[in-house]
């Protein structure tokens, strides 16, 4: 069954926010669309140059895994000024006998292959296990039974987004038995210079224990291979390509919970091998604080040849607040300049270039669920 996504409407309105001169254009507030919240935000812009935004639909709360959860997409070929309806486009609906609210997916990764156009969304999907949570005791269990674990899913579309296949269980393909967790990582994966596809991952290994990597793949998806761990302890993660090709991870840290001294902050960790090897980053902790919470990083390489990396989250040691946007043109060793976007709020967020002038972000503000910004580089002076 495909899932079709041509009827298109304007239907969202331009606000001042706080003061900011930018626009607003609001994705999602509470309730509208038959759906109490929408979360998990990650988009990216096609070859053809539409945007893609697809989060978490969490028809009757707010709260994560277990309950009743699809992941939805909207779509925009104007740059982001009118977007579509949001649509499902993984929706596990009753399966196996059980209602809805046992069969939810969440956290969706999205990933292009810049050679093909192929697009992959892949998600965390749950069966049964009701009032239980992946991250924690037996929400998710080792080996690759529904009835066990958590599930690896994906769902992949030819045609710039407008329909999507069934959904593909590739647990099997990628987990470890032992281990309690593996999943996708929310928000973008990226394809390398080479066309090697790259998509962050993350995990609860043999000992329950968190752990971020990625998966990566040479033959346009039809294979992939898993990374080694870049650190445990940490979870949430985004890549980005270096200069010299080599990757960096950029990970969410379950010690920054406690810590909130000048060590806070992003763990960063590098790899020349594909993950074989990790080296730990000159910016590693204390660099990029974070109240542990989800972020965002792209790079894009400017007119004049330098590349540059974008990164996003709630820059704050204590609370989900004062979302950020900060750029490096040093390969991520310092973040000098930064927007902020709202003081007031800020979670989950994604970055992507809506053209090579624009940046677009799509994040969890405090005057909506959901929310999409434009910001010219002339801002931060590029």
């Amino acid at each position: 069954m495909k899932h079709s996504l041509l009827f298109l409407f304007l239907y969202f309105p331009l606000s001042s926010f706080h003061g900011a001169d930018r626009k607003v254009t609001i994705i999602h507030k509470q309730g509208q669309f038959d759906c109490h919240t929408f979360r998990i935000p990650a988009m990216v812009t096609t070859n053809k140059g539409t945007l893609l935004a697809v989060y978490d639909m969490r028809y009757r709360s707010r709260r994560d895994l277990q309950g009743h959860i699809d992941i939805g997409l909207s779509r925009s070929t104007d740059g982001g000024e009118t977007w579509a309806r949001p649509v499902p486009i993984m929706d596990m609906k009753k399966f196996g006998g059980l209602p809805e609210d046992q069969n939810g997916c969440s956290d969706p990764n999205i990933l292009i292959d810049r050679k093909t156009g192929e697009i992959f969304v892949s998600a965390v999907w749950t069966h049964g296990k009701p009032d239980t949570h992946q991250w924690r005791g037996k929400g998710s269990e080792p080996g690759h039974s529904i009835h066990q674990s958590s599930q690896f899913m994906m769902v992949r579309s030819t045609d710039d987004g407008v329909t999507w296949g069934e959904p593909e269980n590739w647990t099997r393909r990628l987990k470890d038995p032992p281990w309690y967790l593996f999943a996708p990582a929310p928000g973008n994966g990226i394809t390398l210079k080479d066309g090697t596809l790259v998509m962050p991952t993350q995990g609860r290994d043999a000992a329950g224990l968190p752990f971020s990597n990625f998966i990566w793949s040479m033959d346009h998806g039809k294979s992939w291979t898993l990374s080694s761990p870049a650190r445990k302890n940490t979870t949430e993660c985004a890549v980005v390509e270096l200069n010299d090709g080599s990757l960096l991870l950029n990970m969410r840290d379950n010690r920054n919970r406690s810590d909130k001294s000048k060590t806070n902050g992003r763990a960063v960790s590098v790899t020349r091998d594909m993950g074989k090897t990790w080296t730990v980053h000159s910016s590693d902790h204390g660099t990029l604080p974070e109240p542990v919470c989800m972020a965002s990083l792209i790079a894009h390489d400017l007119r004049d040849g330098r590349r540059v990396l974008f990164f996003s989250n709630p820059n704050s040691k204590h609370r989900r607040e004062k979302m950020t946007v900060r750029i490096s043109l040093d390969q991520g060793k310092t973040w000098p300049q930064s927007i902020l976007l709202d003081p007031k709020g800020g979670a989950y967020s994604s970055l992507t270039m809506v053209d090579d002038q624009t940046l677009g972000i799509l994040y969890e503000s405090s005057v909506a669920d959901m929310v999409f910004q434009k910001i010219k580089l002339s801002e931060f002076g590029l």
